[in-house]
């Protein structure tokens, strides 16, 4: 597919997929693009004829060309680079500090922390070993990330803070720079808990899914008590204390609360701005979303749009995770093609010191790729040849998808989990994220033309 149009918000919307270029267009020239495959304007004309004036459909016909020729219409088809190399460059580590948790979230792929395994907490010394793997793997690669994670990180603070202290020793003896990100349910987030991520630039993302009725019916603590008072209490504490700054809220939403932009507006009503609900993934359970629930869906991120754009436009707005774009530039070729990075790029490291893709596909057989105490292992580096090529040029069921460069070909975890292949996409996400884009589009043009009207003013 070499283009897309929609409408959304009454804007009518068009899109070169191998460009990139986005355009708000008439009526018109939408109809006409039903038509139009840059060659076969009597075609137009003839087809159009009694609808429209022929003076005026041989004017679009002419800005359609003019878009031709500045390679924002038809533009030719975007070649494959080659991504892979011989020697992996890592960027990324997930380290899971705590196969454990304190609450009992009923959706956890994790399985209440432990990853289908004895539940167990990373020691320093494979700490340690982690932070000497990416360094000796990122080349000469400058930034390097780690993400805390679990289970519940800060369930193994003593290592938490063992491991940050050696990150600042080993970054500086090497001239690497660490960004380090700490996911949490917020449970534990005291003061000094609080203080020590705020003087260590650690950024958050806070675990919360909207009203207090939806997010206690999913996450509460072993006991079945809800979660809602205590984790709303610690996350506003923890985001004023950093000035509403360097956090994300994550919440999840399913077929239990297919009105998921009451959760999100909820939130923000709240006073938190930095924003993210994403869909569950889930098979064979009561609150999986299924094909009959998209319609409704759609009618969700179409109303948080609208809502969305309302308060950014009034000066009140929010950022939210999945309407964030830059429809100008945006990440370059090579991060469109290959997404996160999963399986050679970007790992997670289980408590033993195990290494997975991503910390999705922890416990699952199979995706064991080594360890930081022996590196990746010929196998290993087999698998990561096979993630390195699962990218949108390789995946069937995206070469005719005008979403391709926005989605990178979908989350290959999610793939395995329904597919079994990670080069078939999860199709019901597939579909989501393609209305997300749409909501997400349509937020950026208007503002555009909201900023261009006020400049002319």
């Amino acid at each position: 597919m070499n283009t897309h149009k929609f409408f959304l918000n009454d804007l009518y919307i068009l899109i070169d997929v191998n460009s990139g270029a986005i355009h708000s267009i008439d009526k018109m020239v939408y109809d006409i693009m039903d038509i139009f495959d840059g060659g076969n304007d009597a075609n137009v004309v003839a087809a159009l004829e009694g609808k429209y004036l022929r003076g005026d459909v041989l004017e679009g016909l002419n800005e359609l060309h003019d878009l031709q020729r500045a390679g924002q219409l038809f533009s030719p088809p975007i070649d494959a680079p080659p991504i892979l190399n011989e020697t992996f460059l890592v960027k990324s580590l997930c380290l899971h500090l705590a196969h454990d948790c304190n609450l009992r979230c009923r959706y956890c792929f994790a399985g209440a922390g432990d990853f289908g395994h004895d539940k167990s907490l990373m020691n320093q010394k494979t700490g340690e070993a982690a932070v000497d793997f990416i360094i000796a793997s990122s080349g000469e690669r400058k930034q390097c990330e780690i993400d805390f994670f679990g289970g519940e990180p800060l369930l193994n603070m003593k290592v938490l803070k063992h491991i940050v202290g050696y990150v600042k020793k080993r970054g500086s003896e090497t001239s690497k720079e660490f960004s380090l990100t700490l996911t949490t349910n917020a449970v534990l987030l005291n003061d000094d808990t609080i203080n020590y991520l705020n003087d260590n630039n650690i950024s958050l993302v806070l675990s919360l899914d909207g009203r207090n009725e939806v997010n206690d019916h999913m996450r509460p603590y072993p006991s079945g008590k809800g979660s809602y008072n205590d984790v709303v209490s610690n996350i506003t504490r923890t985001v004023s204390s950093r000035k509403g700054q360097n956090y994300y809220i994550r919440g999840t939403f399913t077929a239990h609360n297919l009105d998921f932009a009451a959760d999100v507006l909820a939130m923000n009503n709240m006073g938190f701005t930095q924003l993210s609900v994403e869909p569950v993934v889930v098979k064979d359970a009561d609150y999986e979303i299924t094909e009959k629930h998209l319609p409704f869906i759609y009618e969700q991120y179409e109303k948080l749009a609208l809502e969305y754009l309302d308060r950014k436009l009034s000066g009140k707005g929010f950022d939210f995770f999945h309407f964030n774009m830059d429809i100008n530039s945006g990440p370059c070729l090579l991060k469109r093609i290959i997404g996160c990075g999963a399986g050679f790029e970007y790992f997670a490291v289980t408590p033993n010191g195990d290494l997975y893709p991503c910390h999705q596909f922890v416990g699952r057989d199979g995706y064991k790729m080594g360890s930081v105490f022996e590196g990746i292992t010929i196998s290993g580096k087999k698998m990561a040849h096979e993630f390195s090529k699962a990218h949108v040029f390789n995946k069937p069921l995206c070469n005719d998808c005008w979403a391709r460069f926005y989605c990178s070909g979908g989350c290959h975890a999610n793939a395995d989990l329904f597919n079994g292949d990670i080069l078939t996409p999860y199709e019901i996400g597939c579909q989501m994220q393609k209305k997300r884009l749409e909501c997400a589009i349509m937020i950026q043009v208007k503002l555009a033309l909201h900023e261009e009207q006020y400049s002319c003013d």
